[in-house]
């Protein structure tokens, strides 16, 4: 059954994200995305606090960029959140956007490399194995969780290009493809992901001038797809195009502005039915 979850927006204030993510649980939301966009919410603390606060909800952060944190330093984290929140806790990691890693002194000459090694290491770890490895970016010795989560948690990758998609789908349980993906680039990714959920964040709205909203955040952001837009049946009708295409998980993105606990109630209560 194809997974509908939400995107609380890093531009919101992160004192708001304990109702956002109550509103959401009580709703019935299966899964709320956080994302740690630079210099914004921080995807950990932020992750930590939905999931302290919450019963049921599952909470994802898209992503998490690899050249912020040592590997040993992330595994230690997601190892602590599996093993106080289960599979409620959904990590993803990416090689994140190169011109902020620029800022922070961290940009790869090689993003794809710097990828396939830590993840693979980050993998190793939460299985609770011992790793030592001497990469161009990655070097272990000897480096094993004492605290390893019982069931190591879905790592999510994200993934933009092909050749990032289809590394995406082969060190990753699931491939994060970006907002502004359409079916049709869903399709193209699913020939190569054969073995790993695809999870798409799709921009969607409701109500007078949501067409105009989507088209106007497209813009800024660059995206060739703006979303969909319409009645919750027009919507769900949309959402059903991405899981035909070859989508497991659909969380759907406000724009800014957004009240982001209606946002998420709306997303549980009105589209979550609609859709098989």
């Amino acid at each position: 059954m194809t997974t509908i979850g939400a995107i609380f927006l890093p531009s919101n204030p992160p004192e708001s994200l304990r109702s956002v993510a109550q509103a959401a649980d009580q709703a019935g939301l299966e899964e709320l995305w956080l994302w740690e966009d630079c210099f914004l919410n921080g995807g950990l603390t932020a992750s930590t606090a939905a999931l302290a606060w919450t019963e049921n909800l599952r909470v994802g952060v898209g992503i998490m960029p690899v050249p912020f944190r040592n590997v040993a330093s992330l595994a230690m984290e997601v190892a602590t959140l599996g093993r106080m929140f289960g599979e409620r806790a959904l990590p993803g990691i990416g090689h994140g956007v190169q011109e902020w890693m620029g800022q922070v002194g961290a940009r790869a000459a090689s993003p794809l490399t710097l990828l396939r090694e830590y993840a693979t290491a980050l993998r190793a770890l939460l299985h609770g194995e011992s790793v030592t490895v001497e990469g161009r970016y990655v070097k272990l010795d000897n480096v094993k969780l004492d605290w390893p989560p019982a069931v190591p948690p879905l790592l999510s990758v994200a993934a933009g290009g092909p050749k990032t998609i289809a590394l995406a789908g082969e060190v990753g349980d699931a491939v994060v493809l970006s907002g502004g993906t359409s079916p049709a680039q869903v399709a193209e990714a699913a020939k190569v992901v054969t073995d790993a959920q695809i999870v798409v964040f799709l921009p969607a709205l409701t109500g007078p001038g949501a067409a105009e909203k989507l088209a106007a955040d497209a813009l800024v952001y660059k995206a060739d797809y703006p979303g969909v837009s319409g009645s919750p049946a027009e919507i769900a009708a949309g959402v059903a195009e991405f899981v035909a295409a070859g989508a497991s998980k659909v969380i759907l993105q406000p724009v800014p502005g957004e009240d982001p606990a209606a946002y998420a109630r709306w997303v549980a209560e009105e589209i979550r039915p609609l859709v098989d």
